[in-house]
């Protein structure tokens, strides 16, 4: 062996794929075939991962209703997952009322408004058949009242306009018919006739079917549209006295829902304050609306949903609606499909859980555990639900998930917006007071499939919001439009209800 080292070799060995390229260069074209058709099927399987999570999501949207969306419970249908009903374990308690339960009976009425008095009076005993007399008499008679309808006819009155001849200058004069009387039907007839089709939600045919038959007044479909449309007329000064009151409420709940007029898309809007409901058919959605009917500001607190009309319109306060949150969370929460939005979801549903907790107590609710609280308690409790709101808000702005970003933006950005409630009189942590008014005229909507003309429509506002009005004031619609009618038949100013409403 020499005793002269080697010098090792400083040439970098050549790759295999380099040798296998100056080896055989069709093993290297196979090789990069290989590459890119591994590629392609990364690449289709990555669209397939994204399909899957897209159509999972949309199954899962299909599938949830009412208690996790803005819809209808009447929208639950077989294809969703169906809506919890009734208890969810079975009790042990017997139907009916249970003891100590009052007891509810039909109060007998004073004894000036009973329109016939029958005495009965025994003649024998039942016992021994003894005769009785008048002087056997014992405390005072049972009373039993019995309520009926008189036999229902309509009361014609017929009107002759008698004609006199002047001597002087010999023309005639007829007598002229008074102002109420100027049509063919009365102020309650034609008052019935409206009151019937928006309060009762009764199709005109069908009215004209109950006047013909239950009350044997012939009536064509016309004269009912006639008596739709005055009664419309004589409310049209109080309902512009109430869309004058709006921008001075200090508190207005606003929500809005789909119109058809002519198969042409409307929106139905409605405001409740604390003494009226207040209706308006418009062409749009936009916070233009809010600038017509509340100015170009509004003053006092206004409660809403978070549609993007209500968040570029300028107002003193908001209230956000709280049953919108609490479904948006539980939709959220369906969908979820990582353990950092699942976490998210349940915790801020378990602080509103808490919240409304502490609602129910400050209300006097006596299903809530715990002592009534003050308005003072209640703003030092919640205080700390606010905190941890904001700050979980702000842990998952940037979240990856959309919906948890999206609400996680609502507790950060909008979190005074949603404590309103807490600090002033008068405000409810929900919406529910709009949806309740917007549920009579979507009723009224799918029955009657909406307008035909600009008159329609605003006869559909002002009947809507003088009969709800009515019924928040207590005042019989019924009534009220009777008198309106008369009233406008007179040429007379109609009774306000703003001025009903505030008075003591």
């Amino acid at each position: 062996m020499s005793g002269r080292r080697t010098k090792r070799s400083t040439h970098r060995r050549p790759a295999s794929s380099d040798r296998v390229s100056h080896a055989d260069p069709r093993a290297a074209h196979e090789i990069e075939r290989l590459k890119r058709e591994n590629d392609q099927l990364r690449e289709k399987l990555a669209e397939r991962d994204r399909r899957i999570t897209d159509l999972e999501r949309q199954l899962a949207l299909h599938q949830q209703n009412s208690t996790t969306t803005s819809k209808p419970p009447s929208s639950d249908g077989l294809a969703g997952r169906q809506r919890a009903r009734g208890r969810r374990a079975s009790s042990r308690r017997n139907p009916g009322g249970q003891p100590g339960h009052p007891g509810h009976s039909r109060p007998l009425v004073p004894a000036e408004r009973v329109n016939a008095i029958v005495d009965l009076v025994p003649d024998a005993c039942r016992h021994c058949r003894r005769r009785l007399h008048a002087r056997d008499a014992v405390d005072g008679p049972r009373r039993h009242q019995v309520t009926e309808l008189p036999p229902v006819e309509a009361h014609i009155t017929e009107y002759r306009c008698h004609h006199r001849r002047c001597p002087g200058c010999g023309k005639t004069t007829q007598a002229p018919l008074p102002d109420e009387i100027a049509g063919q039907f009365g102020p309650q007839l034609t008052a019935l006739i409206a009151y019937l089709t928006v309060v009762c939600r009764m199709p005109r045919l069908v009215v004209q079917r109950f006047f013909e038959s239950a009350l044997q007044i012939p009536i064509s479909l016309g004269s009912t549209q006639a008596a739709w449309e005055e009664a419309s007329a004589a409310v049209a000064a109080p309902y512009a006295e109430l869309e004058a009151a709006l921008p001075q409420e200090p508190v207005l709940n606003g929500d809005e829902t789909g119109h058809r007029t002519n198969g042409d898309k409307r929106w139905l809007w409605t405001f409740v304050a604390r003494t009226f409901v207040f209706y308006r058919i418009a062409t749009s959605r936009g916070s233009d609306v809010l600038k017509t009917l509340l100015g170009a500001s509004f003053a006092g607190v206004l409660g809403s949903d978070r549609l993007p009309s209500y968040l570029t319109y300028t107002a003193s306060q908001r209230q956000f609606c709280w049953a919108h949150l609490t479904r948006n969370l539980l939709s959220a929460l369906d969908l979820a499909q990582t353990p950092s939005a699942t976490r998210f979801c349940r915790e801020a549903l378990a602080l509103d859980r808490r919240l409304f907790r502490l609602w129910r107590r400050f209300r006097g609710d006596p299903t809530a555990r715990g002592a009534p609280l003050t308005r003072e308690e209640l703003i030092a409790k919640v205080l700390p639900i606010e905190k941890r709101l904001f700050a979980l808000g702000e842990r998952h702005l940037d979240a990856a998930n959309k919906d948890v970003r999206n609400l996680a933006s609502v507790f950060f950005v909008h979190n005074p917006h949603l404590f309103t409630f807490v600090h002033e009189v008068g405000v409810a942590p929900t919406n529910n007071a709009a949806e309740r008014a917007l549920r009579t005229a979507v009723q009224w909507r799918k029955i009657m499939f909406g307008n035909r003309s600009d008159d329609g429509e605003r006869a559909v506002e002002r009947l809507l919001t003088i009969t709800r009005t009515c019924q928040l004031q207590q005042i019989n619609a019924l009534v009220y439009l009777t008198a309106a009618i008369a009233t406008h038949r007179r040429h007379e100013r109609v009774m306000s209800l703003l001025h009903s409403a505030r008075t003591p």
